[in-house]
């Protein structure tokens, strides 16, 4: 499972070189970085993603980067996915929903956590 605080720590010091893309499981990406180092285009660009990977959420983090693996510290989404899931009912009880609706969304939700 990748880290955040890696991803960031290599994008800082190594990012020039395109090694923060290679950890984040991005090769093709990494081997442009490593071919146009020389340009220092791949340093100007890994510092805009620098920023973006210190703003990202964990969340947004663990669904790009960790095919949406749920970490230790992820109980909120299981909160929201609970919420989902109670609202999802209350709207199949109501005949909003279709019952193939209900268990289209309820799985997608369950596949989400």
């Amino acid at each position: 499972m990748k880290e955040k605080v890696v991803a960031i720590l290599l994008c800082f010091f190594l990012g020039g070189f395109g090694i923060h893309k290679f950890y984040l499981g991005q090769t093709g990406y990494g081997i442009v970085y490593l071919l146009f180092c020389w340009t220092l285009i791949p340093g100007i660009v890994a510092f805009f993603e620098l920023l973006m990977l210190a703003f990202m959420s964990d969340a947004e983090f663990n669904r790009q980067f960790n095919s949406g693996s749920i970490s230790t510290s992820s109980t909120g989404s299981i909160k929201d996915a609970t919420e989902s899931l109670g609202e999802l009912k209350k709207l199949y009880d109501q005949g909003i929903i279709t019952a193939e609706e209900y268990e289209e969304k309820r799985k997608k939700v369950l596949k989400n956590i």
